[in-house]
């Protein structure tokens, strides 16, 4: 998706994100937002990003990857903006008829009237042979 005569590539990126640029499999080390590290546009490159927390509002991060011609001139960029959103399984962790969203008793189990963690009933009868 680079523009015609693009050698090279650089990437900014807003603090909610992270980028990993890997270079015919192996990934390169990070370099910071606007550091001005440019990456040769090989075939096989690829840029991958993430986000490892939820957005306080819609499209407030972004990624701009900017192409560079031979010697360095400035070609063209392009951008996306991201949401990260936050998920979370919420259960009634310790059993007392309350869904909590941070219960210590999530990560375990115990058996009994005494116990906690979530139980989960699956069913796995065949409603559609």
């Amino acid at each position: 998706a680079a523009p015609a005569g693009a050698v090279a590539f650089g990437v900014k990126h807003t603090e909610g994100v992270s980028v990993d640029v890997l270079l015919r499999g192996r990934a390169e080390p990070e370099a910071p937002s606007g550091a001005g590290t440019r990456w040769p546009l090989d075939e096989g490159t690829v840029l991958r990003f993430s986000m490892s927390r939820a957005s306080s509002e819609v499209n407030d991060n972004k990624v701009t990857v900017s192409f560079y011609a031979e010697g360095g001139k400035p070609i063209n960029q392009a951008g996306v903006f991201l949401t990260g959103v936050g998920i979370s399984l919420d259960v009634d962790a310790d059993r007392d008829g309350v869904v909590e969203k941070n219960s210590p008793n999530k990560a375990s189990w115990a058996w009994g009237p005494e116990g906690h963690g979530a139980i989960l009933l699956v069913s796995c009868d065949k409603e559609f042979p």
